[in-house]
């Protein structure tokens, strides 16, 4: 829990850094986030090169593991459908559409502003921005509540790069291909079920 506090409050601390105009120039218009990323994959990588015996523990894993990209799929979907039924201002293509972005904030805002404007489209961006900085902060809580698959399935499209240094710390190193292999299928789905969505 510790870990994932200070994960956000240096999310906070670039948030206040960003509002002040602290740096000249402006990060989000530059390579740094991509090339943190990569250090951070790196990282990852090592530390699963290092234990050989994470390779032998995926292998030993369940089949019906490799169906969990699909429960949080549905999960995630039936959610939205419901938050629908809360929103009338909203149509359930609409809710749908952004629980489709599975936390993939920056590119499923991208389409559901071409195709829905902007206001969803911002509505997208912070609703699948909050799903990941849950996870990041909750990853510990969930896996301790309701077993090592919860912060994978909470993490959505996220678990191969930014929350799978948490879900690796909370569930542990035996679950890290799964959870590569969960955010990889989640990614690719994105764009299809996004404007699928939209469409409805």
């Amino acid at each position: 829990m510790k870990g994932s506090l200070v994960i956000v409050a240096f999310f906070a601390l670039g948030v206040a850094c960003g509002l002040a105009q602290v740096f000249p120039f402006d990060p989000a218009r530059t390579d740094i986030s991509f090339y943190t990323l990569c250090a951070l994959m790196f990282c990852v990588g090592v530390g699963i090169g290092s234990d050989p015996q994470t390779l032998r523990n995926f292998r030993q894993l369940s089949p019906r593991l490799m169906l969990l990209p699909l429960g949080t799929m549905a999960g995630t979907l039936a959610g939205a459908a419901a938050a629908s039924l809360l929103l009338a201002h909203r149509t359930t293509g609409d809710c749908l559409a952004v629980g489709a972005g599975f936390g993939y904030y920056s590119l499923s805002s991208i389409f559901i502003t071409e195709c829905k404007g902007a206001e969803l489209g911002t509505v997208a961006l912070l609703a699948n921005i909050f799903r990941e900085i849950l996870t990041l902060l909750l990853a510990p809580v969930l896996a301790r509540w309701f077993g090592p698959l919860a912060p994978i399935a909470a993490g959505g499209a996220t678990t191969m790069d930014t929350t799978l240094p948490v879900i690796t710390q909370a569930s542990g190193r035996r679950f890290v291909l799964i959870s590569i292999y969960h955010g990889f299928l989640m990614d690719f789905s994105v764009p299809f079920l996004v404007t699928l969505c939209c469409r409805l």
